[in-house]
């Protein structure tokens, strides 16, 4: 999806927005996945998007209610819709052994980043800095997304598969690694010769061997 069709997606149909806030939003989504919001000027924005500095301060205030007015349409419209679906592919799904659930999780997370990568790079840079973006996260991702985890966590443990350890902490634990794996693969080393596959393996391997009981 092209930067273009990420704006039609997040902001059709919204109400009085104009041609020129449209070309902001998109010079801002670009910077800001480029060089994040810290490093970005709304002096750069402007002169991407054609327009001047002044056009930005008169539909938003500040640099923060211009990432805002980015975040929280993409997370209350796009990200978590996507995120709880394509989720639900997966936790619907009784895998024999958890390492089988824990492939089919990365891959899932895989394709779906790789559609969203622009929002994603924004939201993984912000949302720790930005209380709001924070509290929206939990609101519409993390806090539905949790409670089917637990399920899942303490089915597997049920069966032998996982050490005794509160649900929480094995989420914690296996949450670290999968994302630790993507934001490397997709952000931090993009430019490395990645064989994903076996990436992949390797992570659920490193998982196992850590949360897997004792024979």
């Amino acid at each position: 999806m092209s930067d273009k069709e990420l704006i039609d997606e997040l902001f059709n149909n919204a109400d009085g927005l104009t041609e020129k806030q449209k070309q902001i939003i998109q010079a801002a989504i670009e910077s800001f996945a480029e060089k994040g919001y810290a490093s970005t000027s709304t002096s750069e924005i402007a002169k991407k998007a054609g327009v001047a500095e002044g056009t930005i301060f008169r539909h938003y205030k500040t640099k923060k209610d211009l990432l805002l007015s980015i975040a929280a349409p993409a997370m209350a419209k796009l990200i978590a819709p996507f995120v709880i679906k394509d989720l639900d592919k997966v936790l619907n799904q009784d895998f024999e052994r958890f390492e089988d659930f824990l492939q089919a999780m990365i891959e899932n997370r895989m394709k779906f980043l790789n559609k969203n990568l622009t929002l994603f790079r924004i939201l993984i840079q912000e949302i720790p800095f930005q209380p709001e973006l924070k509290a929206q996260f939990k609101e519409h991702i993390a806090s539905k997304v949790v409670e089917r985890f637990l399920k899942v966590i303490t089915h597997y443990q049920e069966k032998g598969q996982i050490i005794d350890l509160p649900p929480y902490t094995v989420i914690r634990l296996v949450a670290s690694s999968i994302f630790g794996y993507l934001i490397g693969r997709n952000l931090l080393f993009p430019e490395l010769d990645w064989d994903d596959q076996v990436e992949i393996e390797k992570t659920v391997n490193f998982i196992m061997h850590g949360i897997a009981p004792k024979k």
